[in-house]
């Protein structure tokens, strides 16, 4: 029988039969504030234990349980089956989202050099520069959003949640602004420098905000990777390796900083909105309200640069290469938001600048030094250590969503959607 047919029949089940939750004598009710995410009904004791541990989260609602699948197994279950020593080290997706990790470097790797390639022919125009990377977004995204939903549905959407991805869409827009903007008086080894800041960012709102708790591993983990990253900083003073001379270091850094600060506090929001909304909905909202945003701030800030700008054929190679680039960075981003966490996802950005070097042999005539190869073995080894201590589903399975995921998405990369059918990778 095919799988679509399986979910079918699971569905009339939960229409015709009422069986949510059957092992519960009691049915409860519970009342939340309109906006509130999903409670099941017959949600289990340990499940209502589990959520007031973790603290409520209501900013989004979460996904209509009539619309998804029950689910096959539990966690609990899961954990029994598969569980033991090292148990997410050992699966497939620790592997895919370890790999998807390095794609993301690599991918932010280009666009970092093909910022500084713009800035060193005189065309440094951080707002404009990233406005046709949100509006292919809200394209591709946007049409799918109308295609799932309708045009009526998709307009109710926007009423209802366009103002939480307003203001997920400003701190991107923001982060991508000064994040190019310090190409303009730093160096690009020195901006890269400054991304291990997003993940004290990050850490600091998961654990305020969402009530995320870390394992000591993973705070190990996070050390560990950062410890690589200085010796980074450690090779590049002692060769002087920094991309050629700053013309103001300070404010460039500074700069730097401040997008990464925005970046963390995206990173935070999207792993959140994309746990409980599909993602075409999440990346298309973010692509239509970055795109209205940085319309007016390039409107407003860019008009002088535009201006003194140069154009050539090489700078529109640039910027179709940046744009295609940070489009598939956007695109892939969710996924790891999902099967892993905002946290995880900028750790490894963090070998972002061993690939920097990397390219820089050639475009910028960097030197690597010896503690170079050290250190990214060093970071990749953060992320194991990280994942040493954590369960089957690592951190795919979010606390705000409880225990089994009851008020998340089931969409790919999920941990409800492993839970839905175990035998799924992604």
């Amino acid at each position: 029988m095919s799988k679509s047919m399986n979910i079918d029949e699971r569905r009339a089940s939960l229409a015709n039969d009422v069986e949510i939750g059957s092992a519960a004598p009691v049915e409860r009710v519970s009342v939340r504030p309109k906006g509130s995410s999903y409670s099941p009904e017959g949600s289990s004791s340990s499940n209502s234990a589990g959520a007031a541990s973790h603290g409520d989260v209501e900013m989004m609602p979460g996904p209509n349980p009539n619309q998804q699948p029950p689910i096959e197994t539990t966690v609990a279950e899961l954990e029994q089956r598969k569980g033991g020593r090292f148990a997410f080290l050992k699966r497939p997706q620790f592997w895919i989202v370890l790999a998807l990790s390095q794609v993301l470097a690599i991918t932010q790797t280009g666009t970092n050099t093909l910022s500084t390639l713009l800035a060193g022919v005189g065309t440094s125009i951080p707002a404009f520069q990233s406005l046709f990377n949100y509006i292919l977004l809200a394209l591709i995204y946007g049409i799918i959003t109308i295609y799932k939903y309708g045009f009526k549905g998709w307009f109710r959407m926007v009423l209802k949640d366009g103002w939480k991805y307003f203001i997920l869409a400003f701190f991107d827009v923001e982060g991508n602004y000064f994040t190019v903007l310090a190409y303009r008086y730093t160096t690009i080894l020195s901006a890269q420098l400054i991304n291990f800041w997003a993940i004290a960012v990050v850490v600091a709102i998961s654990l305020i905000f969402l009530k995320v708790r870390y394992h000591l591993a993973q705070y190990a983990g996070i050390l560990v990777a950062c410890g690589g990253l200085g010796l980074l900083v450690a090779s590049d003073h002692i060769t002087g390796s920094n991309g050629g001379p700053a013309l103001n270091a300070v404010k460039g850094d500074l700069f730097a900083l401040l997008g990464a600060t925005c970046y963390g506090l995206t990173n935070v929001a999207e792993e959140f909105l994309v746990s409980k909304r599909p993602m075409y909905e999440v990346i298309g909202q973010l692509g239509f309200w970055g795109m209205l945003i940085n319309s007016v701030q390039a409107a407003c800030f860019d008009k002088q640069s535009f201006r003194a700008a140069t154009w050539n054929g090489a700078v529109a190679g640039y910027l179709v290469g940046y744009t295609l680039l940070l489009t598939l960075f956007y695109s892939l981003a969710p996924i790891v938001f999902r099967m892993a966490s905002a946290a995880f996802f900028n750790i490894g950005l963090l070998t972002g600048n061993f690939w920097g070097v990397i390219v820089g042999l050639k475009i910028f005539h960097l030197h690597v030094h010896y503690l170079y190869p050290i250190a990214f073995v060093l970071i990749i080894a953060g992320h194991f250590v990280y994942y040493g201590t954590e369960g089957v589903l690592g951190e795919a399975k979010k606390p705000w969503l409880g225990e089994n995921q009851e008020g998340g998405d089931d969409g790919f990369g999920t941990a409800r959607r492993q839970l839905e059918d175990p035998r799924v990778i992604v």
